[in-house]
Formats: structure tokens, C-alpha cells, sequence
């Protein structure tokens, strides 16, 4: 396996460690068992424990931008974007590796990288919808799909106006996507 190749192994375990334990548990020791590395090799890889955290968040706000920019122009413009970002959370690592982000904003490295993501999300919103007023909208409706997303709440029938919130963010059958898997 290649440097280059051992890196983006890293960086997938980070990601997956970071999904499910957030940053205060994702130790590079338990990062480097998920990636099936030493633990010097991980800290020789990438300096330490805060530079791989930022790696893995800056990779995600990477992906989800990339997501927004390359959606389809050939339709409705929130149906595109929409359907853009359900396929790319269909990593659902990728949607809660997000979420840990947007509570970590006093993280420097983290921080600024959501903050870059929210930003150019907005931007490519604002285009493509038109008006700022659309775009944010579209960009609040997203964030409660986000929740109701890293919550599964879909698959708790235990709570039914938690149910009737999901359901009224958007039905199951319109994710087209099934919930709560990867």
C-alpha cells in the first residue's frame, strides 16, 4: 500500500471514529486500531491528534461542497441540491461527522471548516435558488433534515411527535434512502 493510500485508510477509520464517538473520544490510538495502523504511524502521519481531526473535517466539508457544486442543473433547483446532499449522506459517517463539527465551532481547524462549508453552501444556494431568502430556507429545512437524520428518527415509533416531525421533514419514501444505514 502506498504513503498515500495508508493515509486515506487513516482517514477513513478518523472519519468513522469521529462519526460515532465525536472528538473527545477519537483518540489517535483508537483511530490507529480502526485503521488497522500503529499509533506512531498515525502521529507520524499526520502530527498528532489535532492536525488528523482537522484533515477529517476539512475532507468532509470538502465532499459536502462538492456535493452543492456538482449537483444536476437540469430541474427543480431545491430538488437537485436536495438530492445531491441525500446521496452524499447516504454515508451517514459523513453526516455525523458534520454535526460533531457544527458544535465544535470554537476548535480552530474544525471551526473553520465548517464555517467554510456553511459559507460556500450558502453561496451555491443563494445561486441556485435565486434569492437569499430561498436559499436559506432551503438551507434551514436542511439542517432540521440533519437532525432528524443523525437521530434515526424516523425508526422511533416510541415517539410519535418526534415521528411527526420527521415525517413532516420529509417522508421516508421521498429520502429514497434507507434510513439509518450506511
Amino acid at each position: 500500500m502506498t504513503k498515500e493510500d495508508r493515509r486515506e485508510q487513516i482517514l477513513d477509520a478518523a472519519t468513522a471514529v469521529v462519526a460515532q464517538v465525536g472528538l473527545a473520544g477519537a483518540s489517535t490510538d483508537v483511530i490507529a486500531r480502526a485503521a488497522d495502523v500503529s499509533q506512531p504511524y498515525v502521529v507520524r502521519t499526520f502530527g498528532g491528534k489535532q492536525p488528523l481531526i482537522e484533515a477529517v473535517f476539512a475532507r468532509v466539508a470538502e465532499r459536502v461542497v462538492a456535493a452543492f457544486e456538482h449537483a444536476p442543473t437540469d430541474g427543480d433547483p431545491e430538488a437537485c441540491l436536495g438530492h445531491a446532499y441525500m446521496e452524499l449522506v447516504h454515508d451517514r459517517d459523513v453526516l455525523l461527522v458534520l454535526m460533531h463539527g457544527f458544535t465544535a465551532s470554537s476548535d480552530p481547524g474544525v471551526g473553520a471548516a465548517t464555517r467554510g462549508c456553511m459559507d460556500a453552501v450558502f453561496r451555491i444556494c443563494r445561486e441556485r435558488l435565486g434569492d437569499e431568502r430561498r436559499a436559506t430556507e432551503f438551507i434551514a429545512h436542511g439542517m432540521l433534515l440533519n437532525v432528524m437524520l443523525a437521530m434515526d428518527a424516523w425508526n422511533h415509533p416510541e415517539n410519535p411527535d418526534l415521528s411527526r416531525l420527521a415525517e413532516s421533514t420529509m417522508t421516508a419514501a421521498a429520502l429514497n434512502v434507507k434510513l439509518g444505514e450506511k
